[in-house]
């Protein structure tokens, strides 16, 4: 719940600072020049250059866990007191991985910036880290891969509803089917529900549970 309440903080702070663009947010962000030479203008740039991103991110994200820093990590989540006992001090790689994971949230949402061109209240709403977690779930609590197929399914579905409802509603003859795209915060929510009540390892995690293979 603070969590939260920090998050709504800051929601009416960009709301309220004229810097931040208010209701309007920041719009026309120029996507510029990487380390000034090559230019990102064109899409297909672009997507490479966060492709690269993405990889070199997610390779500091396996690092990170397989190093031991990450062991600590582990350590902590499992038996935070016993951790403390053997001499470490928590509240410091705590607040290390609180600063990682803060910096990847913020690379994030800078490539989205330029791939967008602008940035709009919705991004800094608290019902953003409620996708993030949405996503988490859906693809796999616990692995390494299971957020990118979270945030996959969620994204396709967020954008691609629509026309799944329309080819649907074609096929079965059931004109509800073609009104699916008006309701994305409703199926999202049905399928959150599905995941905690039936499948709370997520897909990744119970792909990788069924085919006897040890969670990354």
């Amino acid at each position: 719940m603070i969590t939260l309440a920090l998050a709504q903080m800051l929601f009416f702070f960009c709301l309220q600072v004229p810097y931040t663009g208010g209701e309007d947010g920041l719009q026309g962000i120029p996507r510029g020049k990487l380390f000034g030479v090559l230019s990102l203008s064109n899409d297909l740039t672009l997507y490479y250059v966060a492709l690269a991103i993405i990889v070199a991110a997610f390779a500091l994200i396996v690092r990170t866990v397989h190093s031991p820093f990450g062991q600590i990590l582990k350590a902590i989540k499992e038996n935070e007191p016993r951790t403390i006992s053997l001499g470490y001090d928590t509240d410091r790689f705590k607040l290390m991985v609180f600063v990682l994971s803060a910096a990847l949230s913020g690379l994030a949402g800078s490539i989205k910036a330029l791939v967008l061109g602008f940035a709009t209240l919705t991004d800094v709403h608290w019902s953003m880290s409620g996708s993030v977690i949405l996503m988490t779930l859906v693809g796999g609590l616990g692995t390494l891969s299971g957020p990118l197929v979270g945030a996959f399914v969620v994204v396709a579905l967020e954008n691609k509803l629509g026309d799944i409802g329309n080819f649907l509603a074609s096929t079965t003859g059931i004109e509800w089917f073609g009104s699916l795209g008006e309701s994305v915060t409703m199926v999202t929510g049905v399928i959150f529900v599905i995941c905690v009540l039936t499948f709370r390892r997520g897909i990744m995690g119970e792909l990788l549970a069924r085919f006897g293979k040890p969670r990354e």
